[in-house]
C-alpha cells in the first residue's frame, strides 16, 4: 500500500491541531507554548514537503529549508528569553510575565 497525498495532508493537519489544542489548553508554561508553535510550523513544513513531492517541483522543499532556518534562530532567541526570564523572575509562568510592564 503506497502512501498518497492525502495521507500526509491529513497527518499535518492533526499535527497542526494538536499544536493549535496545545497553545490553548496550556497558556501558562512558555516551554510548552514554544513547542506547541514549532510542531504548526513542521506540520506546515510537512504538507510543503508532500506538495512539492507529488507535483514535482523542488520550490517547496527549498522553501522548508528556510522556514527551518527561522525556526532554529526563533527558538534560539525564545530559549535565551526565557533563560532570562527565569533568572530575573525564578519562573517560567506566562502570566507572572506582566511585571515586566513598565
Amino acid at each position: 500500500m503506497a502512501l498518497s497525498l492525502a495521507h500526509y495532508l491529513i497527518l499535518g493537519a492533526i499535527l497542526f491541531a494538536i499544536g493549535i489544542v496545545g497553545i490553548f489548553l496550556n497558556r501558562k508554561n512558555l516551554i510548552v507554548l514554544l513547542m506547541a508553535v514549532e510542531l504548526i510550523l513542521l506540520a506546515v513544513n510537512m504538507n510543503f514537503i508532500a506538495f512539492s513531492y507529488y507535483l514535482g517541483d523542488a520550490a517547496g522543499q527549498v522553501f522548508v529549508f528556510f522556514i527551518l532556518t527561522v525556526a532554529a534562530a526563533e527558538s534560539a532567541i525564545g530559549l535565551a528569553i526565557l533563560v532570562a526570564l527565569f533568572r530575573n523572575l525564578d519562573t517560567i509562568n506566562v502570566e507572572d510575565l506582566d511585571s515586566l510592564k513598565g
